[in-house]
C-alpha cells in the first residue's frame, strides 16, 4: 500500500520516525496536494451560484485543472520516496578502493539528478498551482476567500520546501555545470512565484480584516 493510502495520523508519525522516508519532499508534495485542494473548495463552493454565473466556464475549467494537480502531487508523493531510497543506498557504498571510489561516485552522480528531479516537479506543479489560486481568489465566492489564501499559503510552504530538496542535492553533485542549471531554475520559480503566493495572501487578508 502506498503512502498516501494510509490515514493522515500515520503520514505524520512516519515523518516523524527514523524512517528514510517520507522525508521533506514528499512533505512538501503533500502540502502542494492540499493548497490545490483548498482553491479546488473555492471552485466547488462557486459553481452553480447565480451570482457568478458569468464566470461559471472559468471555474470549470479551474477545477478541472486543479483535480488533475492534486493527483500529480499525490503521484510525487510516492515518486520523491522512490528516488531517495537508491541514493540512501549510494551513501553506504563502500569507498575504499579507487574502483570502489569510480563506482560511488558514478552511482551517486545518477542517484543525486533523479533524487533533484522529483522536488522539482514538485515546484513546476505549485507554480501551476499557484497561478490557478491566483485566478480563484478574484472570480470565486466571497464567503470561501480565506480558503483561497489559505492556499497560496500552503503553496507558498510547498515552493519553498521543494526547493531545499532541490538545493541540497546539488551542493553535492560533482557536474557543477547541470548543479548550476538545475539551481537555477528552482531559484526562478521561488523568484517569481514566492511574491505571487505573497500578494495573494496579502489582498485576501485586505479582504476579510
Amino acid at each position: 500500500m502506498r503512502m498516501t493510502e494510509k490515514s493522515c495520523e500515520y503520514f505524520v508519525d512516519v515523518l516523524a520516525s527514523k524512517e528514510p522516508v517520507p522525508g521533506g519532499g514528499g512533505a512538501a508534495a503533500l502540502i502542494g496536494a492540499v493548497g490545490t485542494a483548498l482553491s479546488d473548495m473555492v471552485g466547488s463552493l462557486t459553481v452553480g451560484k447565480k451570482k457568478y454565473a458569468d464566470v461559471q466556464n472559468e471555474i470549470a475549467k479551474l477545477k478541472t485543472e486543479a483535480a488533475k494537480l492534486e493527483k500529480e502531487f499525490i503521484n510525487l508523493v510516492t515518486r520523491d520516496a522512490e528516488v531517495f531510497e537508491p541514493l540512501s543506498k549510494a551513501y553506504g557504498l563502500p569507498k575504499e578502493t579507487e574502483e570502489e571510489q569510480k563506482f560511488k561516485a558514478e552511482v551517486m552522480e545518477k542517484a543525486l539528478d533523479e533524487a533533484c528531479s522529483v522536488p522539482l516537479q514538485i515546484m513546476e506543479c505549485a507554480c501551476k498551482a499557484v497561478e490557478l489560486t491566483d485566478a480563484m481568489s478574484k472570480i470565486g465566492t466571497a464567503i470561501a476567500i480565506s480558503d483561497a489564501g489559505c492556499g497560496a499559503a500552503s503553496l507558498r510552504a510547498a515552493l519553498s520546501a521543494a526547493s531545499l530538496n532541490v538545493f541540497i542535492n546539488t551542493k553535492s553533485m560533482a557536474d557543477r555545470e547541470k548543479a548550476e542549471k538545475l539551481e537555477n531554475h528552482a531559484q526562478g520559480m521561488l523568484d517569481k512565484y514566492i511574491p505571487i503566493c505573497d500578494e495573494i495572501f496579502a489582498r485576501v487578508l485586505d479582504r476579510i480584516k
